[in-house]
């Protein structure tokens, strides 16, 4: 039997393929309905080892050290059925054992040896995509989605998505003016694709054009409201875009109740909430008690160990909220992994992870001095630790407020200039307002450094 994609599959039970199909477009589409057909199809199919695979990965891909033993759970399941499975399946079920090995990158290999003989696979695109998102490497998502972009034509039931995945890895590779533009496409496309939607607005993040940005999404609600936990990510674009805009009563609004109105501890939420109240507290916004629960939900996790990008995210809690125990603790067990783990996680533990969670710690304890060298020296890394530029951006205005404020006035406008070059030559206002403060803080050194008369 083939599926929506045109590939052969092991199934018999036409209901099963029928969950199959759906599972496969909801990964695309970021659909909260996506497990509730998994559990069909394996309920039906028990012994289908493509199934079992692909599940053990969507646990992987959640960061969670607890869904570890369920994901390993499925991958025995898939090996006792590997026998029945098509070479095409099989090489699913190996991924997930390499990726449980510690070697992502062994992961998307197989992923890719899929792609070179069924490039409209669309599933192995998407989890290359997204194995690729995890461990930072925009190169390697645009190449990856360049490879097999031919092979799809316009009637493919994932061409759309395809589109949305290529727009992303154009914005990541700055490649801004074509990322909005197939974004725009794959939109068209494929009505409920968030993560194209969501691409175009990257784009408008990347070029500082926030009222732009808040034109795109206005009215385009429904390509998001189907969506899991993703849709919250989209909301928190549109909170940077109003951040932007100065408008931080409407950001706290969206805040409490878009963005944290499940209070989930999903790392990817917490990285939605901590970055945003981070951004906020940044240019001076009383953001109330909204620090509480998310500290508390970070405290729980700074054992887990399972990605650099969700431990950065739980310190920005941590560090400077009243939680100096957690802190240390999370920070400490950074520095562990980075010495003790030989896989891929551990060397991004080991670099950006250690100096930038020691910098992230001496910025929530006033230290600025050794806040700004350590969260420099991480800077040039920091791509390793996964997620996006404008995820990662809230680290780089830490790190220019950190500069900022032990006097580094040279160093900070040196990023500052970076951080443009790599947006096109695009500032958005919080750059502008950083470089009125250096401007501010010369002329007062010039007026001190005048003998009076």
């Amino acid at each position: 039997m083939q599926d929506i994609f045109g590939q052969d599959t092991s199934l018999t039970n036409a209901a099963a393929l029928s969950d199959w199909n759906a599972v496969q477009k909801g990964v695309l589409a970021h659909a909260a309905a996506t497990p509730t057909h998994l559990a069909a199809l394996l309920t039906a199919e028990p012994g289908f080892a493509l199934g079992q695979a692909s599940k053990g990965m969507f646990y992987l891909l959640l960061g969670r050290s607890e869904l570890i033993p369920t994901a390993r759970e499925a991958l025995a399941v898939a090996k006792a059925n590997y026998e029945g499975a098509l070479p095409r399946e099989r090489l699913y079920v190996d991924a997930l054992e390499t990726w449980l090995s510690g070697h992502l990158s062994g992961a998307i290999a197989k992923m890719e040896q899929v792609l070179r003989h069924h490039p409209e696979d669309s599933l192995a695109m998407k989890l290359s995509h997204s194995i690729r998102f995890v461990l930072g490497d925009g190169a390697g998502m645009r190449c990856s989605i360049e490879r097999v972009l031919p092979a799809y034509g316009t009637d493919h039931a994932g061409h759309g998505y395809l589109l949305g995945c290529h727009a992303f890895t154009l914005e990541e590779t700055g490649d801004y003016e074509k990322a909005a533009n197939v974004g725009r496409q794959a939109l068209w496309t494929a009505p409920d694709d968030a993560w194209g939607l969501h691409a175009v607005a990257h784009v408008h993040d990347m070029t500082g054009n926030a009222k732009a940005g808040l034109q795109w999404l206005q009215g385009r609600e429904e390509a998001w409201a189907h969506c899991n936990n993703f849709r919250y990510h989209v909301w928190w674009h549109k909170a940077l875009m109003l951040l932007d805009l100065g408008q931080t009563d409407q950001v706290l609004d969206l805040y409490d109740r878009e963005i944290r109105s499940d209070k989930t501890d999903d790392y990817r939420d917490i990285s939605n909430g901590t970055s945003l109240l981070m951004r906020l507290q940044l240019d001076g916004i009383d953001v109330g008690n909204r620090w509480e629960e998310l500290s508390e939900l970070s405290a729980n996790r700074t054992e887990d160990g399972c990605l650099i990008f969700a431990d950065l995210h739980y310190l920005l809690a941590l560090a400077g909220h009243d939680r100096k125990d957690a802190t240390t603790r999370l920070v400490q067990r950074i520095h562990a992994d980075a010495k003790n783990r030989p896989d891929e996680t551990g060397q991004r533990m080991a670099s950006p992870g250690c100096a930038m969670a020691t910098g992230l710690e001496a910025f929530g304890e006033g230290n600025y001095a050794s806040a700004f060298a350590n969260l420099a020296q991480a800077r040039g890394s920091l791509q390793l630790a996964g997620g996006s530029h404008a995820q990662r951006d809230v680290f780089e205005r830490i790190t220019i407020d950190a500069g900022l404020r032990a006097g580094q006035l040279d160093a900070v406008e040196a990023i500052l200039d970076d951080r443009q070059s790599k947006r096109g030559g695009a500032e958005d206002n919080y750059a502008i307002a950083r470089r009125e403060l250096i401007a501010a803080g010369r002329s007062t050194s010039v007026a001190h450094s005048v003998p009076a008369e």
